[in-house]
């Protein structure tokens, strides 16, 4: 592990969609803590805080006084606003504001390195990419890191940490690719990549100290729920034992569902409209903005002190007189628990699953948000999908043999839960998923993992992975690929007039390659098209843990998800026509970093070509 043994610390950075965060393993001092990011708080105002709301502002020339909004790093004037500021003065002026871009960079449909951001903005200037928005917000977490610390006469060489980033284990290669780029490309350099949910279980058991092992047995299976601000990521991890030693793999990954917090804001901002104007009262788009986040506070109040009845709401005018009008209201816990419990974690059937709405034949384009806004059948559908690929698989299955009930039914049961995200700051939502999977097993038990820290786990658990993984000790979670990633292939057959042969995939890359591990496809050659443009089709599936390197799949459009695509001209031999195939095996390699790459290796020669796992769209 290049030479991990002399770092002396770790930093682990949680690139959030809707709130960042730093935290600090120093082996030297023994300090771990979650660090304050210095931002922006107001005009004229800079300040440190723990969290980094990801939010970036892109401010008008003229709006703000010459070097009133500059970082204290900043070489020029006037550049875009990042953290507490930019989301409080952005809900304003949406058309500047730019959230959700993490979202954006598993987003298979748009080029993330294209100036789309803000999305639906009239602005005609000053637009980024998502992927420049993340570059962004990890420099200035790594420069609001670095001068906060300076400020207490701390001073870190990042070069010599260990950087671990977090990403959602429902990211594809694709987003994971582009993550640990603007990583390297905002000055961290190679990154360590970790799914945010073993994150969180990392975290759990440094926060339980040495009592994990007695909340966890041989045979458990802990679904780890994360439910943040705009997304809803699940993740199960099994606990075996070797050697009289506790050992944790992670079995099975959800898929990436755009679904959190802010949709349950919305959702009571919408409720608490209609009540006002059932009231006679109206508000415009500029106090719907203002009503959302009253609501959002008044859920929080509801759902912190239980014994409130209800909590008051004040939307101001636009006036500036002390005596402009202020609309108010009111909201109660019935309507709380009716729009928030009853309407995302209704007690639905586990094979109540999605809907997906098709009415109309043509949708607004923009992220793909969840459909179905009911996270209870989101989750039946995880743990559905779950068994399937548990049972694909010897190796995985073998790992639940100690609880063969949990593979009866048609859903994979969890004994345990370990919750994640500032939704679960809730008890009553918290409850209310224990009680939905109490209820799917028939009464079986299912316990709540004590001593989760739903905010800031996730930085907290990957500096602590940085720890483990530069000393060498400490608990590691088992888990390599989090999907079987595929090649397209194009049939050999003969040429018919209007026909097209038929595309296969291969598979390159079996779910659960570990990291720093690499396979020779070699059974079989392959035919790589050098010299001219030719298409690469990428594929991947996260129910097919059985299939093996060098596995084809016949029909890969209905059994596996299209993750991307991409057309390149690879350098051709010597030798060769431009349209004859070099005959070729394949090379998959998981790097120690956690990033995939494909080479292709010339079965004649050295000569070796490496396919990318990227997107982009014409």
């Amino acid at each position: 592990m290049d030479n991990q043994m002399s770092r002396g610390f770790s930093l682990g950075i949680d690139l959030g969609t809707s709130n960042s965060a730093v935290a600090l393993e120093d082996f030297v001092s023994g300090r771990n803590e979650i660090v304050e990011i210095t931002q922006i708080l107001g005009l004229n105002q800079i300040g440190e805080k723990p969290i980094l709301p990801s939010a970036l502002y892109l401010p008008h020339p003229d709006e703000f006084p010459q070097n009133g909004m500059q970082m204290p790093w900043s070489k020029t004037a006037g550049e875009p606003i990042i953290g507490q500021f930019a989301r409080d003065h952005g809900a304003l002026i949406p058309d500047r504001l730019v959230t959700s871009a993490k979202s954006w960079l598993s987003n298979f449909h748009i080029d993330p390195k294209k100036p789309v951001l803000p999305w639906k903005s009239d602005i005609k200037e000053q637009k980024l990419s998502p992927f420049e928005c993340s570059r962004r917000y990890l420099e200035h977490m790594r420069e609001g890191f670095l001068y906060a610390e300076s400020a207490h006469g701390q001073a870190w060489n990042l070069a010599e940490g260990e950087i671990v980033l977090t990403v959602p284990a429902s990211f594809d290669e694709i987003a994971r690719n582009l993550t640990a780029a603007a990583a390297e490309a905002a000055g961290f350099g190679k990154i360590v990549l970790l799914e945010e949910p073993q994150a969180a279980f990392y975290a759990w058991t440094a926060q339980a100290g040495n009592s994990w092992r007695n909340q966890v047995s041989r045979g458990d299976i802990v679904l780890v729920c994360d439910v943040g601000g705009g997304t809803a990521d699940f993740s199960l991890i099994a606990v075996t034992e070797k050697d009289g030693n506790l050992e944790v793999e992670r079995i099975s990954v959800g898929e990436h569902i755009l679904l959190g917090g802010d949709n349950m804001d919305l959702a009571l901002a919408y409720t608490l409209k209609a009540q006002l104007e059932a009231a006679g009262k109206s508000i415009d788009s500029w106090q719907f903005l203002a009503l959302m986040h009253a609501a959002a506070i008044a859920k929080v109040n509801l759902f912190t002190e239980l014994s409130l009845e209800e909590s008051p709401i004040a939307i101001p005018s636009r006036g500036s007189s002390l005596f402009a009008k202020t609309v108010s209201t009111k909201l109660n816990r019935a309507t709380l628990e009716r729009v928030i419990l009853d309407g995302f974690f209704p007690l639905t059937k586990v094979s109540d699953l999605p809907r997906e709405f098709r009415n109309v034949a043509l949708q607004e384009f923009g992220l793909p948000y969840a459909s179905d806004p009911v996270i209870s059948k989101h989750l039946a559908r995880f743990l559905t999908r779950s068994l399937i690929n548990v049972k694909a698989s010897e190796g995985l299955t073998s790992l639940v043999k100690l609880r063969p009930e949990a593979l009866d039914g048609q859903y994979l049961k969890p004994t345990a839960v370990l919750f994640n995200g500032g939704v679960f700051n809730a008890a009553p939502i918290r409850n209310r998923v224990l009680d939905l999977l109490i209820s799917w097993g028939n009464g079986a038990p299912v316990r709540e993992l004590a001593g989760f820290q739903p905010d800031l786990a996730v930085a907290k658990g990957a500096a602590l992975y940085g720890r483990n993984r530069a000393t060498g000790q400490g608990i590691r979670i088992k888990a390599g690929t989090a999907r079987s990633y595929y090649i397209g292939l194009e049939s050999s057959a003969p040429a018919i007039p209007g026909f097209k042969p038929p595309m296969k995939a291969l598979c390159v890359v079996p779910q659960g390659m570990e990291e720093g591990t690499e396979l020779l496809i070699d059974e079989r050659e392959f035919g790589l098209i050098t010299g001219q443009p030719a298409d690469f089709r990428f594929f991947a599936s996260e129910v097919r843990s059985g299939d093996a390197p060098g596995v084809i799949i016949e029909s890969p459009d209905r059994e596996l998800e299209e993750t991307g695509r991409i057309e390149v001209t690879l350098p051709a031999v010597e030798g060769f026509p431009e349209s004859q195939p070099i005959p070729v095996i394949i090379n998959p390699i998981v790097t120690e970093l956690g990033n995939l790459e494909l080479w292709m290796k010339h079965t004649a020669s050295d000569r070796r070509w490496k396919v990318e796992y990227q997107v982009r769209m014409e």
